[in-house]
């Protein structure tokens, strides 16, 4: 089933919709990753959304102005036995879905073939390791590096577009050239780098230092520039800074558009603010990141949710931002980690504790350093 053809993605107003929503259909998996921002389990939820109210909430999903592009994650999302059928329904709604399932023997090149007939547009895989010992280690279960690689091999064979996500972290932040080079040689169209968030179990002590990731960033940027991959950041908004204060690049709608539709998002998107997140249970929150309940789908349209709950209205506001990041001239095109302040305080509109900026300084004293990731 082909999707239809793109939305005008220009007119995307983020006070009305999401550009991306995220629907994790299960927290069931057969891995233990030691970072696991959903704590998944082996067995599935009885609270799961049914079918029947899966099918529902894609009928709200379409009522956006525009669809947005719809993540279907978990857990691992081919633990769902009617995923083939969701992906066929949103797909005849004109919703694009990519679909993350987690590197077990589960997506097998026939299983990805049928998605793909389905509607599939793109497929993700999470790496966060050069090697099977480092990425086995990461995910607590041997073998999950190899069965990876294969869902890379089998979206190469079925002509699948391909996104790499790795974890930015202090256990792989001396291993993010190999990454690199590795999502380049596995042919990803994205390499989409996640900075880590302490919630789930992910812990405090795996997070980096504030230098660590200017100078990440400052290596991704010279990285990226020669590039076959799209670089995509995820918690990591002060990127777009970082990429502001090296000027030769926009620090927002770094646009492409591949061969599956799913371009980027024509402004910053954030927390609450071009982005919306739907529990195996129901529950729409800001971000999987960010655990804060404002309503279910059950009993209250995500449509309706998005636009007038006051805590998706407050992130979408930046002078509602306290600390450093409220008085940032940057805010507007970042606006910082809300998930990752929420972790470290409690409140969302804190400042993010993973940036040195100081918005008082001269920009120019303090420009990040150039030189490699680790």
């Amino acid at each position: 089933m082909a999707p239809m053809p793109a939305p005008a993605l220009r007119d995307i107003d983020f006070d009305r919709q999401p550009f991306v929503l995220a629907w994790e259909l299960t927290r069931a998996c057969n891995l233990a990753c030691v970072h696991c921002r959903a704590e998944a389990q082996l067995r599935r939820d009885p609270r799961e959304l049914s079918t029947r109210e899966a099918l529902d909430v894609i009928d709200e999903i379409a009522t956006f102005d525009i669809p947005p592009v719809l993540i279907l994650t978990g857990g691992d999302p081919m633990r769902r036995p009617d995923l083939l059928e969701i992906i066929r329904y949103a797909t005849s709604h004109g919703i694009r879905c990519t679909l993350t399932p987690a590197g077990t023997p589960l997506a097998s090149l026939d299983r990805l073939r049928a998605a793909q007939e389905s509607g599939l547009s793109r497929v993700a895989i999470s790496l966060d390791g050069p090697t099977a010992r480092v990425h086995d280690a990461f995910r607590r279960v041997d073998g999950s590096f190899g069965w990876t690689l294969a869902i890379a091999r089998h979206a190469r064979e079925l002509g699948l577009p391909l996104q790499v996500h790795t974890t930015l972290c202090r256990r792989t932040l001396d291993d993010l050239p190999a990454m690199a080079d590795l999502a380049e040689e596995l042919g990803a169209v994205v390499w989409a780098v996640f900075c880590l968030v302490p919630t789930g179990r992910a812990q405090f002590s795996d997070e980096i230092t504030t230098q660590e990731y200017e100078d990440a960033f400052t290596w991704l940027i010279e990285r990226s520039r020669s590039a076959s991959w799209d670089l995509k950041l995820t918690e990591g908004y002060h990127f777009r800074r970082v990429l502001a204060q090296h000027a030769g690049r926009p620090a927002s709608g770094l646009g492409f558009q591949s061969g599956d539709g799913i371009g980027r998002a024509p402004k910053a998107v954030n927390s609450g603010a071009g982005f919306c997140f739907i529990s195996h249970t129901g529950d729409v929150c800001p971000s999987g990141f960010l655990p804060i309940a404002t309503g279910n789908v059950r009993e209250r349209s995500v449509v309706e949710l998005y636009r007038t709950h006051p805590v998706f209205r407050a992130l979408r506001d930046p002078e509602q931002l306290t600390g450093k990041c409220g008085r940032c001239t940057y805010r507007a095109i970042c606006g910082g980690s809300r998930s990752r302040a929420y972790a470290h305080y409690g409140d969302y509109l804190a400042s993010d504790p993973a940036c040195l900026w100081d918005p008082g300084a001269v920009e120019t004293a303090t420009l990040p350093r150039a030189g490699s990731a680790a």
